[in-house]
């Protein structure tokens, strides 16, 4: 059995004297295992890092073999992200949430292409923050736990002051329609509906509310495994960040 694909290094793990286990995501065959001979060399570590773009080539014996993977460099994101630590933080929360989300060689291509241009944007500090937002959304979507946000839950119409999330179905609720209940409500700032200038404090509203899908639906689905610690940190220094953003303020 034999392959090529290009994909996103998701993990790397030593194994045996010299060589590395690595996990990548790829547009057709999903989250992929293989062995990298020689992947704990000086040469290939540099290459080996979370984020990379690789181009691929797998072998194995089976279909369900483990396999090895051959791999040469696309690009490297490191340099998007070594100075700055909200992005080193918001990259290892990406691949460390994919590989938490997602089974083995199962293909999700739309959520592929998302991560690609997510980590591609990591560069742009003012502009990846909201994107990374979406692509949790996308990532709920995508694993059955999409939000839906058209209309609202209560009136179960459109409306223009869609303001909230209800933490049972998943559906957005209008101001008028939460009443009494608004306190019991998940918010929904602008920028989940694709409206504004999308604030951070806005983004760290809409980060709450993914947030709050991704512990109390996906995981209880993946065996109540606890979210990925790489996503707290992420949200950790993203709020860090827009506190010190109101101190200035």
């Amino acid at each position: 059995m034999e392959w090529r694909d290009q994909g996103i290094l998701l993990s790397v793990r030593r194994h045996g004297e010299s060589s590395a286990i690595i996990d990548v995501l790829t547009p057709l065959r999903g989250r992929h295992a293989g062995v990298v001979r020689g992947g704990a060399s000086r040469r290939l570590a540099a290459i080996l890092q979370p984020g990379a773009q690789l181009d691929l080539s797998w072998r194995a014996r089976l279909e369900d073999h483990l396999g090895a993977f051959t791999v040469e460099p696309v690009r490297s994101r490191m340099a998007l992200v070594m100075d700055d630590r909200l992005a080193l933080a918001g990259l290892n929360a990406v691949t460390s949430l994919l590989l938490f989300s997602l089974p083995e060689r199962e293909a999700h291509t739309a959520l592929y292409q998302r991560t690609e241009t997510l980590l591609d944007l990591m560069g742009a500090r003012d502009v990846w923050p909201l994107a990374y937002l979406r692509w949790e959304m996308a990532l709920l979507q995508e694993m059955g736990f999409g939000l839906d946000l058209s209309a609202c839950a209560v009136r179960g119409a459109r409306a223009n002051d869609l303001s909230y999330v209800s933490p049972r179905s998943g559906r957005a609720v209008s101001r008028a329609g939460a009443g009494d209940w608004a306190d019991r409500l998940l918010p929904l700032p602008p920028c989940m509906l694709g409206h504004g200038t999308a604030p951070d404090d806005e983004i760290a509203e809409g980060l709450h509310t993914t947030g709050y899908f991704l512990h109390s639906r996906l995981a209880p689905e993946l065996g109540h495994k606890p979210l990925p610690d790489a996503r707290a940190r992420f949200i950790a220094r993203f709020a860090a960040r827009v506190a010190r953003c109101g101190d200035v303020e």
